[in-house]
Formats: C-alpha cells, sequence, structure tokens
C-alpha cells in the first residue's frame, strides 16, 4: 500500500512546490515591474510562532513579538500549503490528472486556495475577514486573487512538466 501512495505525494510534492515557486516568481515580477509588493512571509512564520502559545488573532500582526526562525517558518508553511493544495486537486480529480493535466481543474483550486488567507491568515494578522481591516480592502483582495490565480496557472503549469517527464509510473495515472 505504501508503494502506491508514493507516486501521488511525490506529485503532490512536485506540483505543489513548483506552482507555489511560480506564484512566487510572479510576486517578484510584479514586484519589479508595478512596484507591488509581495507578502512578506516572515510575519506569516511569526503568526504561526505565536500559535504554541495559544494566541491565532492578532490586532497587527507587525506589532507582535518576533518568534525565532520566523522567516524559515514562514517560507517553510507558505511551501507546505502549496502542497497542501496540490494533494487536494490530486484528491479530487485524480492521479489521472497528472498525466494529462488540464487547466480548468487547476484554476478552480488556484482560485479557491484564496479562501484561505480571506478567512484564516488575513484575520489572523489583523487584516479582518478578506482584508476589510486595511486601508485598502479592494487593492489587498484584487492582489490576493491575482496572487492565487498565478498559483493555479502554476499547478497547471507544473502538471505540464510532471506528466512531460515520464517520471511517474504509468500506474500512477491510471
Amino acid at each position: 500500500m505504501t508503494g502506491n501512495l508514493l507516486p501521488g505525494i511525490f506529485a503532490a510534492v512536485a506540483i505543489g512546490v513548483g506552482a507555489t515557486a511560480f506564484m512566487d516568481l510572479w510576486a517578484l515580477l510584479q514586484k519589479r515591474l508595478f512596484g507591488i509588493p509581495a507578502l512578506d512571509y516572515r510575519l506569516v512564520g511569526r503568526w504561526i510562532g505565536h500559535f504554541r502559545h495559544g494566541r491565532f488573532i492578532h490586532d497587527a500582526i507587525g506589532k507582535a513579538a518576533p518568534v525565532p526562525g520566523e522567516a524559515f517558518l514562514g517560507w517553510t508553511a507558505h511551501y507546505a500549503i502549496g502542497v497542501l493544495f496540490a494533494a487536494v486537486l490530486l484528491l479530487v480529480w485524480g492521479s489521472g490528472w497528472t498525466v494529462r493535466p488540464t487547466l480548468a481543474p487547476a484554476l478552480i483550486i488556484g482560485i479557491g486556495s484564496v479562501l484561505a488567507p480571506f478567512l484564516l491568515m488575513q484575520p489572523g494578522l489583523g487584516a479582518g475577514i478578506a482584508a476589510s481591516r486595511t486601508p485598502k480592502p479592494w487593492t489587498a483582495r484584487s492582489r490576493s486573487l491575482v496572487a492565487h490565480l498565478s498559483f493555479g496557472i502554476g499547478l497547471y503549469l507544473s502538471g505540464l512538466l510532471l506528466a512531460a517527464s515520464g517520471i511517474l509510473p504509468a500506474a500512477a495515472g491510471s
């Protein structure tokens, strides 16, 4: 049974890491071309670091006490969450998606994944539900949506690369 899980786990990791990297490259491009700031994953790590003290919601995460290794923690969580969403894609659409990736499922997961920051992360960081406590909520919302759209495109492109690589055994796609 474990042998049957390994191709799926490998696929979720490869696709999730690839999609998250694509999302980060898109953010870097937006920053360089348009001056749009990227999310500071150090603050995400700070938020997660406060979980062990039972603190899940902050008024303003930037004012919370720093935690050791917060940058590493934030970036690790960012990529782990990308892998988790890739696993959801494969669980919902099946491992056959890794053989013939299609755009629609990747976009559904990518765009749907924006609910995580809207309903969990942004309130926890002090920005309110769907960035409602930020100075420009609709700007923040649209930036989140574009970021998660890029993640969906990254899921699709990573799936295509994995399929083209021939790394996965044929049984993984059945």
